[in-house]
Order: structure tokens, then sequence, then C-alpha cells
């Protein structure tokens, strides 16, 4: 026998999905979103690795699509379409990572800046003023530089510098959800900090963090492929960023070589759009305000 409570959440999930299924450009962008991630889990499957190995390249350098190379070839003669579906899996894999790592550091600040008051929310909200007035792209260049390494160095950076948006938005909700009558009543009854925030604060506030995670991944990711572009991590790793400054560097631009500057490009712009257009369709479903207006 299935419970009430787990059938009412089994009825809130199929009310959810039958408004996101509503929503077309959700649904486009869904459809997309699922395609770059069959294109991450397969790639490796896929790719040869002599495709992407500099010394074992059978093209000319920047040779035109063909039949054979469907995308050109890069200035080593590898296949571009190779190295595009390859950049995939990391691009996807660090602007995931380091989305979770700034919403998770903006919820806690957020939560414990809303719940507690007093002094610590002063310090947290100067503490993120600090951050909010800071250009996060030369934190994160800077922090690039300093730690010096792979894929882990630029999920840190972006993680660490881009946490504030989510701390206020999180905050605001904490303390909406706060002045209700049933978190006075859990007081009274003898709920601690602990009860108040897991039982009753951070369920509420879980829709809004997970919306924030999908809007936040698209710009996790164009900060990734821009701190590529820009030279840093470790410029071993094939993504979509690193390659655009190979195309750039290698001449690409002044010999016409479109087929190497396109398809990274085209990649990002894609899956940036189509978290956007996923994050705002969820926005709409589990805030009633939004759902209203429609």
């Amino acid at each position: 026998m299935t419970s009430p409570a787990w059938a009412r959440r089994r009825d809130a999930a199929g009310r959810a999905w039958r408004e996101f299924a509503a929503n077309r450009g959700g649904l486009v962008g869904l459809v997309v979103l699922a395609v770059f991630v069959l294109v991450a889990a397969l790639g490796p499957v896929l790719i040869d690795d002599a495709d992407l190995d500099v010394t074992r390249a059978t093209g000319d350098r920047l040779r035109s699509p063909s039949g054979e190379f469907w995308l050109g070839t890069d200035e080593n003669g590898r296949s571009v379409l190779a190295l595009t579906l390859w950049g995939t899996q990391l691009s996807l894999v660090v602007g995931l990572a380091a989305a979770l790592l700034s919403v998770v550091i903006g919820t806690t600040v957020g939560i414990l800046a809303g719940h507690f008051g007093g002094w610590l929310s002063a310090v947290l909200l100067r503490f993120t003023d600090f951050f909010l007035i800071m250009p996060s792209l030369v934190l994160a260049i800077a922090l690039s530089a300093v730690l010096d390494g792979g894929a882990g160095t630029i999920i840190l950076a972006i993680g660490v510098v881009s946490w504030p948006a989510s701390a206020r938005l999180v905050r605001a909700q904490t303390l909406a959800v706060e002045a209700r009558p049933y978190i006075e009543r859990s007081r009274a009854l003898g709920g601690g900090h602990g009860h108040v925030i897991f039982k009753h604060v951070l369920p509420s506030v879980l829709p809004l963090v997970f919306v924030n995670t999908t809007l936040a991944v698209g710009t996790a990711i164009v900060a990734e492929s821009t701190l590529r572009f820009l030279g840093l991590g470790d410029t071993n790793e094939i993504t979509w960023g690193g390659l655009l400054r190979s195309a750039g560097s290698s001449g690409a631009i002044t010999y016409g070589a479109w087929w190497y500057l396109l398809p990274p490009g085209i990649a990002i712009v894609l899956l940036v759009l189509a978290f956007t257009l996923v994050g705002r369709a969820l926005e709409t479903v589990l805030n009633p305000k939004l759902r209203e207006r429609r």
C-alpha cells in the first residue's frame, strides 16, 4: 500500500510535469539538453583516441569539410567534429559542478543569514556584498592563475566567485518562510535551529534552489569557456573554450577556417540556451505567481 504522503508527492510531481510539458520552450530545452548529455555519455565510446592524438592525426592542416572530415580539421589535422563532441563531456561536467558548488555555498550563506539574523547576518551580508561588487570574471581569472590546475581549478574558481546572487535569493526566501505562523508554533513547541532549518525552511527553499541551479549552469559554462579561451586551466584538456582559443592562435580566422570556429561556439550557445529554457520553464512551474500571470 502506498502511504498518503507518497501519494501526495506523486500527484504533485504529476501536476508539475504537466505544467512543464505545457511550456514549449522548456520542452525544446529539455530535448536539446538530453542530446548533449547523450553525446557526453557516448563520446568516449564513439570517438577513437587516435582522432584526438596530435601524433596520429591523418588530415591536412585546416582542411575544409569533406566526406572524410565532416567539420574539417584543426591546425594539427585532427577532426573538428571529434574534438567538439569530445569537449561536450568536460564542458558539461565543469558547468554542472561549478554551478552546484556555487548554489551550495549561496544556499548555506543565505539560510544562515536569514535564519539567525543579528551580527552573523551582518557579517555574511557584508561578505556577500564584497563578492557582488568585485568583477566575478577577474576573481575567477586570479584564482585560476594562482591555483594553476585543470578542471578542478576551474570548477573551484567559478563556484567560489558566483554564489552571492544565490545567497541573496535564498536569504529573502528564508525570511519569507520564517515569517509564517507555523514557524512560530514550531519554536513554541521546542523546535531548535536545526529542526526549523531542515524541517521547514530548507524544503520551502529547495524549489528556488533547484531553479537557480539550472539557470546557473549556463552562466558557469560561459565562464568556463571564457577562462579556457584565455588559456587558463590545463591546456591539454579538450574543451569548447580551448578549441576557440586554438582556432584564434592558429590563424583560423585569417585563413577563413569557419569550420574550426563555429562548431564549438554554436555548441556553447545551444547548451546555455537549453539550460536557460529549462530553468525558465521550471521557474514558471514552481513559482505560483508566475504561473498565475501566464
